[in-house]
């Protein structure tokens, strides 16, 4: 008696735990908590859905315990059978139609939802110049990282999303080398990114990031990709309309930019070296590059995706990504030294600082 006691104590102590950890959502990454119109309607569809569910299980188990009542036996004796209603249409059709009536409830706003989601007709619009009015941003999915190209604005970047406001952001998702899935939490989503096809959809971001934590909205890969998949994070910077123009100026006027073998910066120079054959610092020097575009790293909110972003965490970076991200691209096939050789101590100093110095916003 008092194991099973014990059982209904952890029972009941998991219940309340639920319930409070429920209400620890954080605004940045938190789906409970949506800061779009796609989360808001996905979050609406979600509490109808489960009120159907509860409303189900709550008549279910009224309906038992007034029967487990009703029919015990220290009430109606030991050998009373119960009226038997096997065969009662009036009963086949209540839990029938009842059912039906609700997978209805539930089924039409959803249907309604997921076309309206899926209707991107707007990505091929066009002004009267001939120019396209939404914006778009062509997300591809690597391991381990993120790659974002806005086409109509001539500019990439990489592991941190740029967005505006009050407007409607289109995607379209591919993925370089396995499926993935790109989610924002927060925002809306999610949606695969696969290597044979292109998937395409909106979201819309009602409110800055710069109030969050760390000033951005998380976002994840949903889908499971390989020993570093949990690793694979890009953030969200949204910003005022203004605000976002200004970022693409910013990133418009680094074009040309290249860094310089002879230059009397020993971090330049190294990095011409070492890195210019996989990481552009060019805002504008287009997509496809085999490492993340570095021209805004200064600014971001992450080494990596998830270490601190300070000096210290870029040059343990550069010495041995291997040791933070198992299988990302930049080791060698047997994963015992990256694919630019070995760099002295001074070299990964001066290095990290050059990079840490590739800013749009400073």
């Amino acid at each position: 008696m008092m194991k099973g006691l014990k059982k209904w104590r952890l029972f009941s102590l998991l219940a309340v735990m639920m319930v409070f950890l429920s209400g620890c959502g954080e605004d940045y990454i938190s789906t409970l908590k949506p800061s779009g119109q796609v989360g808001k309607e996905q979050f609406n569809l979600l509490m109808l859905a489960t009120g159907i569910m509860t409303l189900v299980v709550v008549i279910v188990s009224v309906i038992y315990l007034l029967a487990f009542l009703k029919f015990r036996r220290s009430k109606v004796g030991e050998n009373v059978i119960p009226k038997q209603v096997e065969g009662s249409h009036t009963l086949e059709i209540i839990w029938t139609v009842i059912p039906i009536i609700l997978l209805l409830i539930l089924a039409v706003p959803v249907v309604t939802a997921t076309y309206k989601f899926a209707d991107v007709a707007a990505m091929d619009e066009v002004d009267e110049n001939g120019d396209k009015t939404a914006l778009t941003v062509n997300v591809t999915a690597k391991l381990y990282w993120w790659e974002f190209e806005y086409p109509n604005q001539g500019i990439v970047t990489a592991q941190e999303l740029v967005v505006p406001t009050g407007q409607k952001v289109y995607f379209n998702l591919k993925a370089a080398d396995v499926k993935h899935s790109f989610w924002i939490p927060a925002v809306g989503g999610k949606m695969d990114t696969n290597v044979d096809n292109l998937n395409k959809f909106y979201l819309e971001f009602d409110k800055e990031s710069k109030d969050l934590k760390d000033g951005v909205f998380y976002g994840k890969c949903a889908e499971l990709c390989g020993p570093s998949h949990a690793l694979m994070d890009f953030k969200v910077k949204a910003l005022s309309p203004d605000a976002f123009d200004t970022w693409v100026a910013s990133m418009k006027a680094t074009d040309g930019k290249m860094p310089d073998k002879t230059s009397a910066d020993l971090g330049e120079a190294t990095f011409a070296q070492s890195c210019m054959g996989c990481h552009a610092v060019s805002g504008t020097s287009g997509p496809g590059s085999k490492g993340p575009n570095l021209t805004a790293f200064g600014d971001r909110n992450r080494v990596a995706g998830f270490l601190e972003h300070n000096e210290e965490n870029l040059k343990a970076w550069i010495k041995d990504p291997g040791q933070f991200k198992p299988g990302n691209l930049m080791m060698n096939a047997d994963g015992t030294a990256p694919i630019y050789g070995d760099l002295t101590d001074e070299q990964i100093q001066a290095l990290a600082t050059y990079i840490m110095g590739l800013s749009v916003e400073k």
